[in-house]
């Protein structure tokens, strides 16, 4: 068991960085709409997710660099590589850019709901507290610059969001023969179309590819630790892809449909299954909301250092000036309540676009003998993947004709 806990990792780390407040709300909103119907979406993300990043996991131990790192390398192209840092660049460091006030937001209305609203009037202008406080404690533990204590804390914050959601589906007392049957059996009941493109798009997340080779690479050394990087991937992903699940579920049992957020379900719980209910979801959205405020600046620092050719030392000056311009942009416009629309509606255009092409650069690098040798793709891996690649073309393509009305 000390020896199981020892090499769990990078995974929760991925699944912390997925399930941001985006995510709950977004199964909250599945789940209110369509009951269990849309749980086979998530069903098919968990998969398409762990075949993913079990490939950027692989790239990390094997090479010893990040996927940034690899690209740079290996495009030779002058005018190709310089599309597709540009675009990487554009897509995840400006996009998480945009996502972290979300996050940090998100991680606030959950203190909120436990504490009340915590305002303060500096200057005339009324600021709130809990964004503040959440950057904080962000910037502490990336500022230390230790992988084994941000692991550590992110660790024990899945594992806290995971049982605080998990809790609060037990108390709706779900209908388990449904419940299987929604996992298992498609279903696209009308006008759910776009939610099954969200619930997939948001488990299914470009900048975790990134993350996750460089986390691999700092968490193991050696080859032979491809076991422990495969197990701990599947894992997480899987429990991530569970938390998801029992949003959905609890979401499931509120009969009226005005809701539009976790914080709305939290109140909508109440009459129904007690204050417990309440506690448990809003330690969930906070859970979610932190983790996801360290994983953001952290995923982009990574990336930018691998595409610039920084190096991706945590305590180097220039990895550090990353993180702490997005996550000081998420803490003031989360503190002044600024909606950075035009900025996320750029950031999911860019995300449209990068998906499909990082999926199929990931493919193309994991099959070269050069870089991997023995550790490349088999048959099988190459098959689920580009069947992968088809699924991440259309959501693509849906998501860019959806910020631009066009469906």
């Amino acid at each position: 068991m000390k020896k199981f806990f020892k090499n769990i990792g990078p995974g929760p780390l991925v699944a912390a960085a997925f399930i941001g407040p985006g995510t709950v709300t977004l199964c909250t909103l599945a789940g209110v709409n369509f009951g269990y119907a849309l749980l086979w979406a998530m069903t098919l993300s968990i998969l398409a997710t762990v075949v993913l990043q079990e490939m950027s996991a692989r790239l990390g131990v094997v090479t010893q660099k990040g996927l940034s790192e690899t690209l740079r390398n290996e495009i030779k192209s002058p005018l190709l590589k310089s599309i597709i840092i540009v675009l990487i660049l554009s897509a995840i460091v400006i996009g998480n850019a945009a996502y972290e006030a979300g996050n940090i937001s998100g991680g606030a209305l959950g203190m909120e709901k436990l504490f009340g609203t915590g305002k303060a009037d500096v200057f005339g202008l009324e600021l709130k507290l809990w964004p503040l406080l959440i950057g904080i404690i962000a910037f502490f533990l990336l500022y230390i610059g230790n992988y084994k204590i941000i692991e550590r804390v992110l660790v024990f914050m899945v594992i806290l969001m995971s049982l605080a959601f998990l809790i609060t589906a037990i108390l709706t007392k779900p209908n388990i023969p449904e419940v299987l049957k929604g996992m298992f059996v498609p279903q696209f009941p009308q006008k759910s179309i776009l939610t099954i493109i969200g619930l997939i798009g948001t488990t299914v997340v470009p900048y975790n590819i990134f993350l996750h080779a460089s986390l691999a690479k700092t968490k193991w050394s050696y080859k032979s630790d491809l076991q422990y990087a495969r197990k701990d991937t599947v894992i997480a992903v899987v429990l991530g892809g569970l938390v998801s699940m029992c949003i959905i579920i609890s979401a499931s049992s509120v009969s009226f449909q005005d809701i539009n957020n976790a914080s709305d379900l939290a109140l909508a719980l109440k009459p129904l299954f007690g204050d417990y209910a309440t506690y448990f979801l809003s330690m969930g959205l906070f859970s979610a909301g932190i983790t996801s405020a360290i994983t953001a600046p952290l995923a982009a620092a990574f990336v930018a250092s691998g595409c610039l050719g920084w190096g991706s030392d945590l305590k180097a000056k220039k990895f550090r000036m990353v993180w702490i311009f997005i996550l000081l942009l998420g803490v003031i416009f989360s503190s002044v309540g600024f909606k950075s629309i035009e900025i996320i509606k750029f950031a999911q255009v860019a995300n449209g676009l990068l998906l499909p092409v990082i999926a199929g650069v990931l493919l193309w690098v994991m099959n070269k003998s050069n870089i991997l040798g023995s550790h490349r793709n088999s048959s099988l891996q190459n098959v689920l993947g580009f069947v992968i690649l088809g699924i991440t073309i259309f959501l693509g393509a849906k998501t860019i004709l959806s910020v631009f009305n066009v469906i």
